[in-house]
C-alpha cells in the first residue's frame, strides 16, 4: 500500500483498499491505523509477524499471539518505530501494554483481514500452494541443495552459506536451530527475517506472482465472459509458474479430457501457452490472459 511496486501483481488490489480507505468507517481506520505500525521502512515489529512454530495458522490464533506479546517487547519494538521519527498506532499507551490499546489493535487487525485480505485469500492460497509444490519436488530431487537453489537470483547458495538480497547489512546465524521458510504473497522481490536474533530464524520470501490479485466477485465477472470452467482453468494457470494438465484438471474438479479440451480452446485463443516436460504437459496463462484477468475488472 506504501509503494508502487509490483503493479501488475497490487495494483487491483492497492484500488480496493483505498476504495475502502476513502469510504471511512471501521475498514478506512484499520488501514490507516496498521499502516503506521506497518511502515514502508526497513524496520517494522517483530511482535506483529509472531512466531511460526505452532503449526495452528488460524486468524484468531495469530491475533491472540500478537496480543500475548510481552510488555517488555511491546516496549522496545515501539520505541523502535518512534525513534525512527514515526507515530505509531497509540504508541505510549501500546508501549505499555494497556488492555484497551490491544483489544482494539486485535479489532483493527480483524477488520482489515475481512474487508482486504479474505475476498482475495483464495487467490493467495493458490500461488502459495503452487510454491511450495514447486520447491517441494526440488528438495525430494535434489535434497537441501537444490531447494536453496530455487530462490535464485533473491538469494544465492554457496555451502555453508545463504546469501540473499537485504535492506540492511546482517548475519544470522543458526546455531543448530534450523531455519523456518515462509512463503508471503505479499513480500516482493527480496526476502525479509526477523530482528530479535532470539527468535527462531526464519526467513520469508515471496512467492511467484504471475497474475494479478483479484477477488472472488472479479473470478464471477470473468466466468459470464468466458463461461465458469475455462475462467477457473486460466486463473488457475495464472497463479502457478507452470501446471501440469492433471493438475489444473484436478484443482477445477472436471475430468481430464475434459480440461484437455478446454485448455485447448483457452491456447487456441492466445489466452495460455503450453510446453511438453517430459511426460507432462505445462500450461502457463499467456500475457494477454493476464491482461484479460486484470483488465476486465480495472
Amino acid at each position: 500500500m506504501q509503494t508502487r511496486e509490483g503493479p501488475q501483481a497490487f495494483d487491483l488490489w492497492r484500488r480496493q483498499v483505498r476504495d475502502g480507505q476513502r469510504r471511512g468507517g471501521a475498514p478506512g481506520r484499520s488501514v490507516r491505523a496498521l499502516g503506521s505500525l506497518v511502515p514502508y521502512a526497513k524496520y517494522f515489529p517483530d511482535f506483529l509477524t509472531p512466531s511460526g512454530e505452532r503449526q495452528d495458522h488460524a486468524l484468531e490464533d495469530g491475533i491472540d499471539r500478537v496480543l500475548a506479546t510481552p510488555r517488555r517487547q511491546l516496549n522496545h519494538e515501539i520505541g523502535l518505530v518512534a525513534a525512527d521519527g514515526r507515530t505509531p498506532f497509540a504508541g505510549p499507551a501500546l508501549a505499555r501494554g494497556e488492555r484497551e490499546v490491544l483489544l482494539l489493535l486485535g479489532g483493527l487487525l480483524r477488520v482489515y483481514h475481512e474487508a482486504f485480505v479474505a475476498p482475495v485469500w483464495e487467490a493467495m492460497e493458490a500461488a502459495v500452494r503452487a510454491d511450495v509444490s514447486r520447491r517441494s519436488r526440488a528438495l525430494l530431487t535434489d535434497g537441501i541443495g537444490g531447494l536453496l537453489n530455487t530462490f535464485s537470483p533473491m538469494a544465492r547458495w554457496r555451502s555453508p552459506v545463504l546469501e540473499a538480497d537485504y535492506p540492511v547489512d546482517r548475519d544470522m546465524y543458526l546455531e543448530g536451530r534450523g531455519l523456518l521458510l515462509i512463503p508471503s504473497y505479499f513480500c516482493w522481490r527480496r526476502p525479509i527475517t526477523l530482528v530479535d536474533r532470539s527468535l527462531r530464524p526464519v526467513l520469508v520470501y515471496p512467492v511467484e506472482k504471475s497474475a494479478p490479485l483479484v477477488s472472488a466477485a472479479g473470478q464471477a465477472e470473468l466466468s459470464r465472459l468466458l463461461g465458469s470452467t475455462r475462467a477457473a482453468l486460466l486463473q488457475e494457470a495464472a497463479v502457478r509458474a507452470w501446471g501440469t494438465t492433471s493438475q489444473l484438471a484436478a484443482k477445477v474438479g472436471i475430468s481430464l479430457p475434459s480440461a484437455s479440451q478446454q485448455l485447448t480452446v483457452l491456447r487456441e485463443t492466445g489466452l495460455l501457452s503450453s510446453h511438453r516436460d517430459g511426460k507432462h504437459v505445462l500450461h502457463a496463462a499467456t500475457p494477454l490472459g493476464r491482461r484479460l484477468l486484470g483488465g476486465h475488472f480495472g
